[in-house]
């Protein structure tokens, strides 16, 4: 090629990109205010479009999302305030580029196995007078739209975001008070203007024009903080707040963590798997010990009551073998002295009973997870000696609890520790914690984390059990513990039924099972449904639900046959339940409550007929399907 030619291309190259980012700005007309140039970036398919403007007055960026015409968000401020810079006005554009995200992977947990991902990824270079500058990367997905921040260059700590998000009129809302253990409970708010004052869980839903909007977050590690959401009453805007309102400290460029919307119909929503979509590819190449399942959790059984001792333990591991769990966890009080919460060195242990513990539990085909507190692993030194330890006596995974807070100095002990436990194979549940954003994909080896108000909590209500499969359970793997039959102050204590339910509706990593082995004794058809859980989904589907007051989910096992698991908040009723399982004949197998126990009911339904379900006020029910042939009664069998 001459150079006169491939000068003319790339003259042209420029203008195309000019017009790229110049298309939607029209000339003002005299006496009028200067256009807003808007920018366009459109998914795949059907998926939802961003917008992003900038305000000519003043150079501040705003990005809005659309659906089929409709205003899923209003346009909302983006940008960052550092030390060194205001990158959030005063911006004018030099540049945009634009991409396909095509990427496939697997999933050790959530709602499936094998994700596809294809998104749009466009760039956004904006520059200060002064020659700071403000990446704008933005992603846009079937099922929702992201943004995240790059500083190509250090501009010193970042002070705080002006990110937010602005709800269109009449939108309206289901969120929680913000604590740093995300454990407080969801509440339903007709207008999102009209919610009081405060700070607020980032896992926030709303109903808008253009259909549902989960907030959320992706890929926090320990280079920023985590965040929450902050309102003024009568604003329709909720915005961006950074972990204890402390800086984040830099030194050099900077990768912020995405801020996503989840959005669509109440089932895109669901089902999605935006959040994990986004985060970066698993860290670990080799996964074989990676393997999720359902555990026996005594510590609901009474606590340290319930038996921290060889003789006592060893009876639980019995009780999970004849079950077919393939995990018993060994909760708080192993390694302290008696009558006393002084910790004693693992050392001691080396002649302590859980070694001993471990290697019975072995023999019949059961592993042991442990309960440490986090203070334990906060010490490099300590931390590789605990770590270690562990998996010299073959321990299977750890549940570490207390963290308590989301600043970027705990997100740094995040990053030591899941290095830590993938090197040294061992699987991890957080309690006490952040919630997943993202860390279960680059982290397999995360079975569950808490961050949530669980079973062990006295103030759940029969609402709050029906928020959780379209706020908190949404983003990743969520340890509610349920299955606890014992406990009467649970808020569907009148249905066992819906109990047994929630042990499909929410999704875990390792499934930890709340109740005592004479519970589920006492209960044979219980008993009988948890024996055939499986350790993972395979794909999840909402079959109904109205977040707040009900929620029914089914999730496909890998043998093919459905779990069904469904709750209701209010009076009892005949629930009408959509069996969106696939074309042909299915027997459906329900759990109901009865007089005195639990009733089973097969039913013979095609795909596509609704199931009528009775429930109990406050309660539930649970359901098994299979493809049905003929003279098949049953869909009993192991998965």
């Amino acid at each position: 090629m001459t150079a006169r030619p491939r000068l003319r291309t790339i003259a042209l190259a420029l203008c195309s990109a000019l017009l790229a980012t110049t298309a939607s700005v029209l000339p003002a007309r005299a006496g009028t205010p200067a256009p807003v140039p808007t920018w366009e970036v459109r998914g795949p398919g059907d998926a939802p479009t961003a917008v992003v403007a900038l305000d000519p007055a003043d150079g501040h960026p705003t990005l809005a999302v659309r659906r089929d015409g409709r205003t899923v968000l209003e346009p909302s401020p983006v940008g960052l305030v550092t030390e060194r810079a205001d990158l959030s006005k005063g911006l004018s554009l030099i540049g945009r580029s634009e991409r396909p995200v095509r990427e496939r992977y697997t999933s050790t947990t959530g709602k499936s196995r094998v994700r596809v991902v294809r998104m749009t990824e466009a760039r956004f270079r904006f520059r200060t007078a002064t020659g700071a500058r403000l990446d704008l990367v933005t992603r846009v997905a079937p099922d929702g739209v992201a943004y995240r921040y790059v500083l190509p260059r250090s501009q010193g700590d970042v002070l705080r975001e002006t990110s937010a998000f602005t709800l269109p009129a009449g939108a309206s809302a289901l969120l929680g008070a913000y604590r740093s253990d995300n454990e407080l409970p969801f509440r339903r708010y007709e207008s999102a203007a009209a919610v009081p004052s405060g700070a607020y869980m980032m896992q926030s839903l709303f109903h808008t024009d253009g259909g549902w909007a989960l907030i959320a977050e992706s890929d926090v590690t320990g280079t920023y903080a985590g965040a929450h959401l902050t309102h003024s009453a009568g604003s329709a805007t909720y915005g961006v707040s950074l972990a204890d309102d402390a800086p984040v400290h830099t030194a050099g460029a900077l990768t912020t963590p995405w801020r996503a919307v989840v959005t669509g119909d109440l089932a895109t929503v669901t089902e999605s798997t935006l959040v994990d979509d986004l985060a970066p590819a698993s860290r670990i190449r080799d996964i074989s010990w990676i393997r999720p399942g359902p555990a026996l959790w005594t510590w609901l059984a009474g606590g340290k009551a319930a038996g921290q001792s060889l003789t006592a333990q060893e009876k639980y591991v019995d009780y999970a073998a004849e079950r077919g769990w393939p995990y018993e966890v060994v909760d708080a009080g192993w390694y302290f002295e008696p009558d006393a919460w002084d910790v004693v060195d693992p050392d001691w242990q080396t002649d302590g009973w859980m070694p001993e513990l471990v290697r019975y539990a072995a023999a019949k085909g059961v592993g042991i997870h442990v309960w440490l507190h986090y203070t334990l692993l906060t010490d490099p030194a300590e931390r590789e000696k605990w770590l270690g330890t562990l998996e010299h006596w073959g321990v299977k995974g750890v549940k570490i609890d207390f963290m308590n807070s989301e600043s970027q100095e705990r997100m740094r002990w995040y990053d030591d520790v899941l290095r830590s436990t993938a090197r040294h194979h061992l699987m991890v549940n957080f309690h006490g914690s952040t919630i997943p954003k993202g860390i279960q994909r680059t982290w397999p080896q995360v079975m569950s984390m808490e961050g949530v108000g669980g079973e062990e909590k006295r103030t759940n209500t029969a609402e709050q059990l029906a928020s959780l499969p379209f706020t908190r359970n949404v983003i990743g793997s969520m340890d509610f513990t349920p299955g606890a039959f014992q406990r009467p102050e649970r808020p569907d204590a009148g249905s066992d039924a819906g109990e047994l339910g929630l042990t499909v509706l929410y999704e875990s990593g390792i499934q930890n099972l709340s109740g005592t082995p004479e519970s589920y004794d006492a209960r044979p058809e219980a008993r009988r449904f948890l024996e055939q859980l499986p350790a993972r989904w395979e794909e999840t589907r909402l079959l109904t639900g109205d977040p707040g007051r009900s929620a029914v989910l089914a999730r496909r096992s890998p043998d093919h046959r459905w779990f069904i698991g469904g709750i209701f908040a209010g009076a009892a009723r005949t629930a009408d339940v959509p069996m969106r399982l696939g074309a042909g004949r299915w027997l459906v197998e329900t759990l109901t409550d009865g007089p005195a126990d639990l009733v089973r009911t097969a039913h013979t339904v095609r795909g596509g007929d609704t199931l009528q379900v009775p429930v109990r006020a406050d309660g539930g029910f649970a359901a098994l399907a299979c493809r049905w042939y003929e003279g098949r009664t049953s869909c009993e069998g192991r998965a």
